[in-house]
């Protein structure tokens, strides 16, 4: 082991592996959450909609985990923003879009099927081109536009309820995931705010002891009741973003007379 000195005169500790930076772990969960998506596709094309709703719950669980080892190894880099944007589109755009078309967009006729269910990967992308604009130095304390994962995650919802509960029929069902879809798409590129989910430290619970407990007692309600609850609290996060913006919109427009 030897040290080798940088063009800025700082000195870089040699490990002795060089192919191997600190970006490879968290990229080694970024592209098991784009496998992850992949299978989803997968499974929606072999109408096995519960698996592909439970991987595409994995690949935002990965998701999650990539960012965090990417923190706390202070790896993150250009390379991991550029490949996890590249992940996201695939398990959180490709995966949800393919999944509705397969679960009930089929049935409304092949073109405007692939027309409604590819908005949910239209607007994926354009979401995440939008956020990699400003990504560096940028702290996620909040999000303009709904999170692609908030919004696979809806889909994931709905459509594992509905495979354990079908209480619709063909034609509710096939309405239900049309307003579904375009909203989530709608929302996605619009300027709503939605918050980032707390980091569980002490500094966090006692900022926001709140926000925090309430984010612990929905986490221990999707244990339970699984689909619904994910759906219904989905859908909660979704309305809770919304009617953040409007009142913002509304005191701006008050104070502006």
């Amino acid at each position: 082991m030897r040290d080798e000195k940088k063009n800025d005169g700082s000195v870089e500790r040699n490990t002795g592996v060089p192919f191997i930076s600190r970006s490879f772990v968290p990229s080694v969960f970024t592209v098991m959450n784009m496998v992850c998506g992949y299978v989803a596709i997968v499974m929606s094309g072999s109408d096995q909609f519960v698996a592909a709703g439970w991987f595409i719950i994995l690949a935002a669980l990965l998701d999650t985990v990539d960012g965090f080892v990417a923190r706390m190894t202070n790896a993150a880099s250009r390379f991991g923003i550029e490949l996890d944007s590249l992940s996201d589109l695939v398990s959180f755009g490709a995966a949800p879009a393919y999944l509705v078309y397969k679960f009930g967009l089929e049935d409304v006729g092949a073109v405007r099927g692939i027309i409604l269910s590819s908005m949910l990967m239209i607007g994926s992308g354009l979401r995440l081109a939008r956020f990699n604009i400003g990504v560096l130095g940028y702290r996620k304390n909040s999000f303009s536009g709904l999170p692609t994962p908030a919004q696979a995650l809806t889909v994931a919802g709905f459509v594992l309820w509905m495979s354990a509960e079908p209480f619709l029929n063909s034609y509710h069902l096939q309405n239900a995931l049309i307003l579904l879809t375009i909203v989530l798409a709608v929302l996605m590129v619009s300027r709503v705010n939605y918050d980032a989910l707390p980091k569980l430290t002490f500094e966090t619970v006692k900022e926001k002891p709140v926000q925090t407990g309430l984010y612990i007692a929905v986490f221990f309600c999707v244990l339970i009741y699984q689909a619904k609850a994910l759906f219904v609290a989905m859908l909660l996060y979704i309305l809770l973003g919304v009617l953040k913006s409007l009142s913002l919109f509304f005191r701006e427009l008050v104070f502006q007379r």
